[in-house]
């Protein structure tokens, strides 16, 4: 373990395992850059939920804060939790919503709540009290997500109970969008239309409205009214664009790459089946090798019949079933020896394997696959 720039680093040598995830650090900040000219004068909140979309939740936190981002959004309780106890100092706001006894370690914390029913709001408030220490909170309004938050035909007698506790610091408003990465913009802009509407309450009644947000990533790329005080930047963060119909107005590139190293070298006769329930065999004489991925890493099992690994610059497809904790390649009559790398995501020689390629082939999106690679992969910083 090494140290850099007050974050730590992991090099290859100070791992055993032979399947990694290596994180681009110069592309992550790149991408943030981009983020960043692209938005303006708006604020900037990475999402770092579900391991930071599988980067590393701790790390990437750590970076975004030396980048300069001017707040983190995480998914639950337990990962604004961690951040605080390892010494992220940047403001935290939990997207997801809450129970009753979770309230007493947001406000010890100082991590900020969604509120997002007149109900939680008492709750936060009562809570405040007692502690003596008031709660910050972001109001959440849906829009047309119909998910948490309070309707935005009910939000003005929300808004106005929420600004009279005398326990919270109702530090922002947001809303989230449905669709905001699709090609028919429709939907998204009658969600954008009902936000303001609801932000018209402060206007009507003379008061400074709280920090405003409600732009994610697909918002970013195609809905610039959409901006406010504050935007949201999930996926593209990582260099990955939300849908293939997404305008790319913000150049970013992926910054993960997953490989893997050759554990095993064989030839297989004619006719003798191949990994669990015997689903591929040959006619003739191949050689393969064992990769130590599955998916017990997250390594899809219903990519099977489909997925490709890049071993020397070369693609070769993946035989048999994908199990738990290994992969058979098929490299025919092409050579591999015991540890040559092997790439699941990334580059190797002018031969690319993306994000969106293995999601195609398990039949999901993007986030699912980058969400998915398990906590037992170690990550790998550069």
């Amino acid at each position: 373990m090494s140290k850099n720039n007050n974050y730590p680093t992991i090099s290859v040598g100070d791992i055993l395992r032979p399947t990694i995830v290596e994180v681009n650090i110069s592309r992550l900040r790149e991408n943030f850059e981009a983020i960043k000219a692209k938005v303006g004068a708006s604020k900037i909140m990475p999402i770092l939920k579900a391991n930071a979309y599988g980067h590393g939740l701790v790390q990437t936190a750590r970076l975004m804060e030396e980048f300069g981002a001017d707040y983190l959004g995480v998914a639950v309780l337990e990962e604004g939790v961690l951040l605080r106890e390892l010494g992220i100092r940047l403001p935290i706001l939990v997207l997801g919503g809450i129970i009753g006894n979770q309230i007493p370690l947001f406000i010890e914390n100082d991590l900020t709540i969604t509120a997002s029913s007149p109900d939680k709001i008492k709750q936060i408030n009562e809570t405040a009290e007692q502690l003596n220490k008031k709660a910050k909170v972001h109001l959440k309004i849906d829009t047309g997500l119909e998910r948490i938050g309070v309707h935005y035909y009910s939000s003005e007698k929300f808004i106005e109970e929420a600004l009279k506790c005398k326990w919270l610091e109702v530090e922002g408003i947001y809303s989230h969008f449905a669709s905001s990465y699709s090609s028919d913009k429709s939907y998204t802009n009658l969600q954008l239309e009902r936000f303001n509407d609801v932000l018209e309450y402060f206007e009507k009644n003379s008061l400074k409205p709280p920090i405003r947000h409600i732009a994610n990533s697909g918002a970013i790329l195609q809905h610039k009214d959409s901006y406010f005080d504050l935007v949201r930047p999930g996926i593209m963060c990582y260099g990955v664009y939300p849908s293939e119909d997404v305008e790319r107005s913000v150049r970013v590139l992926p910054t993960l790459s997953w490989k893997s190293r050759v554990v095993y070298f064989k030839v297989i006769k004619p006719n003798h089946p191949v990994g669990y329930d015997s689903t591929w065999q040959s006619d003739h004489n191949v050689r393969a090798v064992t990769v130590p991925v599955g998916y017990g890493d997250g390594y899809f099992r219903s990519m099977h019949k489909s997925a490709q690994v890049i071993i020397r610059g070369k693609r070769y497809p993946i035989i048999g079933g994908i199990a738990m904790d290994q992969i058979i390649v098929n490299i025919e009559n092409d050579s591999a020896f015991n540890n040559d790398e092997v790439c699941l995501i990334g580059n190797d020689g002018n031969e690319r394997i993306s994000v969106e390629e293995l999601a195609n082939w398990a039949g999901t999106i993007p986030y699912e696959i980058l969400t998915n690679i398990n906590t037992r992969v170690p990550r790998v910083y550069y």
